[in-house]
């Protein structure tokens, strides 16, 4: 039984591995073939950067609603079935920049990227941090699950902008395009389903093993509203989520930092690209090699650093350390003197990638096995509430401090202020203190190795 589980998991693994290159791939030629179909020889286009913070928002928009939705569900129909949604719907925006990135396909890949965005983005991690923490990783062993799939995305991350750095524009978006479908087919044929036995019950009420009497009473929830049939019931309700905020105090600090976490992260990306490139003309093979010393470093620390360090020293205080190093390395970035300061600072940065698989290890510990996909989903709609104010912030200010009509010299203004966001998120990781919860806490799953 244990081989059998071993072996699904590296079906799952080989899955996001696919995922993860085929979108990587593209990421460093987006910025080129965007100004180019937007502003052809204009290193600053506002409008390039506004364009791309309204694809944010709306993304987060919609992952705010599709993203809790998916996770219920795949909790009810199971996760192999709605990781096919987010995968496929992937594949045609990638189609249309594979044939063609004059301004009219340009176009058309923006607005079916958008709504693609709106549907899946958010929605992979999710059921995969799901498939593994509910159905295969007992809860001891789940904080090593989580560095060991961030690894297999952070190698994918490797990859891909390895790839893309040596691939022409065009065939960049042809081998991204075509390695999608590879890993909607291969998820397809060889991942099997982890719906848990419907003769065992596929929920658990919601910390119903709490400690607290009182807190256990006011959120206890009505077994018969699962049992109602219908794609819309299996949507959490705010109730739901409110309850969980209430009775779990650590969840409710953990939703906190993941919030500015994620607004700072959007900051960044918002802000990041068109920044270097006015800044330092930086382009495609630039953007590829910082991405690619930010992917090495990440895969190992989540590979080899994160499963010694974890146990070590604890979740929590793994969150804050990966913050506090964040916060100082997008301070740094918003004051580069020099093209080199980019590249020092993608090295020292790695210790970042510890801090989602903290939150999320934290999060996976206060509720039982048959709710991990409607708590991941809730911290991913959290996430992407996070990237819908993101763009309204960091866009105006990007383009401003970027134009000749700023207030004052300053061109990372922006990135400073997704420093400060990140602060807040670090002060807030000092308050948590991480008790795993005793839910779906014995024997819950089969260990990872």
């Amino acid at each position: 039984m244990e081989t059998e589980s071993i072996k699904e998991l590296r079906h799952l693994l080989v899955t996001v591995f696919l995922t993860g290159l085929a979108g990587f791939i593209a990421i460093p030629a987006i910025t080129d073939v965007t100004i180019s179909a937007l502003c052809p020889s204009h290193p600053r286009c506002s409008l390039a950067i506004f364009l791309s913070g309204f694809q944010q928002a709306a993304t987060g928009v919609g992952a705010v609603v599709m993203t809790p939705l998916i996770g219920n569900l795949s909790d009810v129909y199971g996760r192999k079935a709605l990781l096919t949604v987010p995968l496929t719907v992937s594949i045609f925006p990638l189609v249309i920049l594979a044939c063609s990135r004059e301004t009219n396909y340009f176009y058309a890949y923006y607005a079916v990227r958008t709504v693609a965005a709106m549907v899946g983005e958010g929605s992979v991690h999710c059921l995969t941090l799901a498939y593994v923490q509910a159905d295969k990783i007992e809860e001891r062993k789940r904080a090593s699950a989580f560095g060991i799939l961030g690894g297999v995305g952070s190698a994918a991350f490797v990859c891909g902008t390895l790839a893309a750095r040596f691939l022409s524009t065009a065939l960049t978006f042809q081998v991204s395009a075509f390695l999608s479908m590879i890993a909607v087919g291969y998820m397809r044929i060889f991942l099997k389903e982890s719906i848990l036995d419907s003769g065992t019950g596929l929920r658990q009420p919601m910390l119903g093993e709490s400690q607290e009497p009182r807190a256990k009473e006011e959120c206890e929830i009505n077994d018969s509203a699962h049992k109602t049939s219908g794609i819309f019931k299996s949507l959490p309700s705010v109730r739901d989520l409110i309850c969980l905020l209430k009775c779990s105090p650590t969840f409710s600090q953990a939703a906190l930092v993941m919030f500015f976490n994620s607004l700072a992260d959007g900051g960044l990306q918002t802000s990041i690209l068109y920044y270097l490139k006015a800044r330092f003309q930086f382009n495609k093979d630039q953007f590829a090699d910082l991405m690619l010393i930010s992917g090495i470093g990440a895969t190992l620390a989540q590979v080899l650093l994160m499963p010694i360090i974890m146990p070590a020293i604890g979740e929590a205080k793994l969150l804050s350390m990966g913050l506090f190093v964040l916060c100082l390395s997008i301070l740094v970035y918003s004051i580069s003197w020099s093209p080199w300061v980019p590249y020092a600072i993608a090295v020292s940065s790695v210790f970042g990638v510890f801090v989602r698989p903290s939150i999320c290890s934290i999060a996976s510990k206060q509720v039982g096995p048959g709710e991990q996909g409607m708590v991941q989903g809730s911290l991913s709609g959290i996430s992407s509430l996070a990237n819908i104010i993101s763009p309204l912030i960091f866009s105006p200010l990007t383009a401003l401090f970027l134009s000749e009509k700023a207030p004052f010299y300053f061109p990372g203004f922006s990135i400073m202020c997704a420093a400060f966001a990140m602060m807040i998120a670090f002060i807030q990781s000092i308050m948590i203190r991480a008790v795993p919860s005793d839910v779906g806490g014995k024997g819950s799953g089969n260990p990872l190795v």
